[in-house]
């Protein structure tokens, strides 16, 4: 089951959402009284970015690229996010007077959709066009011989190798 990427994206994403969210519920409940919310959201934010980067890189893309250029991809998906986060934050709070803790768990939940695509397609792309990581886990056959010995081969789903003519 964790060999499917969707499935580890899922998982992480619910480790990621809980420190994230979690962070920011500290945060608000201890620092809020004295900053204002979206300094508070900034904060929680830049730190969950980080930590999300290192486990989606580990764990669901299992990408081998270069680590920083990864890290600026990254953050550029979450610098996107981050806008999205503070302007919807703010027009829940603001616009419909959402209390700004349930706010912030509406927008985590929109992001996560994002988020993934936006890391699938671009962040962890390849460069074939795929959509996939460039690195050889179990759910990305990396050799011609792997339609025969790869993940597909063990559940019984194979391809039929092209007649050499």
């Amino acid at each position: 089951m964790l060999e499917v990427e969707i499935v580890r994206f899922g998982l992480v994403g619910v480790v990621n959402t809980i420190f994230g969210y979690g962070l920011f519920v500290a945060l608000q409940l201890t620092l809020g009284s004295f900053i204002q919310y979206t300094i508070v959201q900034a904060i929680s934010n830049l730190i969950a970015i980080v930590q999300a980067y290192w486990l989606q890189r580990w764990l669901v893309f299992r990408h081998h690229g270069n680590w920083w250029a990864g890290l600026v991809k990254f953050a550029s998906v979450y610098v996107g996010a981050f806008f999205f986060s503070l302007a919807m934050v703010a027009i829940l709070v603001e616009g419909f007077r959402v209390s700004v803790i349930l706010a912030g768990g509406i927008t985590v939940i929109l992001q996560a959709f994002g988020t993934y695509g936006a890391n699938k397609w671009f962040t962890f792309r390849s460069g074939n066009g795929t959509g996939r990581s460039t690195a050889s886990g179990p759910d990305e056959p990396t050799t011609p011989d792997s339609a025969t010995s790869g993940p597909s081969a063990r559940i019984g789903f194979t391809q039929p190798r092209e007649a050499v003519a």
